[in-house]
């Protein structure tokens, strides 16, 4: 049975999904707004990220989440996170970079190591390695990583992208959706929740279309 690639993002109403945990998470662009998910409290939210740590038995991230990722994570492997920690600890690290960084936390690797990663071009090489861990994995979840999943949604390279979008207007950052970026369709693989906190999950998958237009005066 081949295996999915799951997206996980935490976005406000106006798509921006930059650094929602902590102020020094993400300052490109003068990000001003770091931390922004943090006054948010909503146990329903926290039962359906742990659901989906349950379930995963890989991560695929990009760079700069990783080296957040690996300085915070290996340290809080008891404790109230102690489930989160250990989970991230345990599975397998797959980490895309244009660089060749060292990777010290334990089970991390090169995305580019990653064998099956034949053709040319970067959405044939990026399509080869998607390939291989499915092949690999059960469940494989991209958590934050915008950039790196900008790519992955552009190319249609997913199987489930999981928004919980908090109702919070910045008007400015990171999204995944940028104003320069291909048209695409998706399709909303289940209903949407509305949690206590006003907050909505919203479960898409690719369709691999390109959106049809008409007209709505005829």
């Amino acid at each position: 049975m081949t295996g999915r690639i799951e997206i996980d993002l935490f976005t406000t109403l106006d798509g921006v999904s930059q650094a929602p945990g902590g102020p020094d998470e993400d300052r490109d662009g003068g990000f001003a707004f770091g931390g922004w998910q943090a006054p948010f409290d909503d146990d329903e939210i926290g039962a359906d990220v742990m659901a989906g740590i349950g379930r995963l038995d890989a991560l695929l991230l990009g760079r700069k989440t990783y080296d957040i990722f690996a300085s915070y994570w290996p340290h809080h492997l008891d404790g109230p996170e102690g489930e989160i920690g250990r989970t991230f600890d345990e599975v397998p690290k797959y980490v895309a970079s244009r660089h060749r960084p060292e990777l010290t936390w334990r089970g991390a690797r090169l995305l580019d190591d990653d064998p099956g990663s034949g053709g040319s071009g970067r959405t044939s090489v990026l399509a080869g390695q998607v390939a291989a861990l499915r092949e690999r994995h059960r469940e494989v979840h991209v958590i934050g990583s915008i950039d790196f999943a900008r790519s992955l949604v552009a190319d249609n390279l997913f199987d489930r992208l999981t928004l919980w979008v908090f109702p919070i207007v910045l008007g400015a950052g990171k999204r995944l959706f940028p104003d320069d970026g291909p048209a695409n369709r998706l399709t909303l693989l289940e209903p949407a929740v509305s949690t206590p906190a006003g907050i909505l999950i919203l479960r898409y998958g690719p369709t691999g279309e390109t959106p049809a237009t008409g007209d709505m005066t005829r």
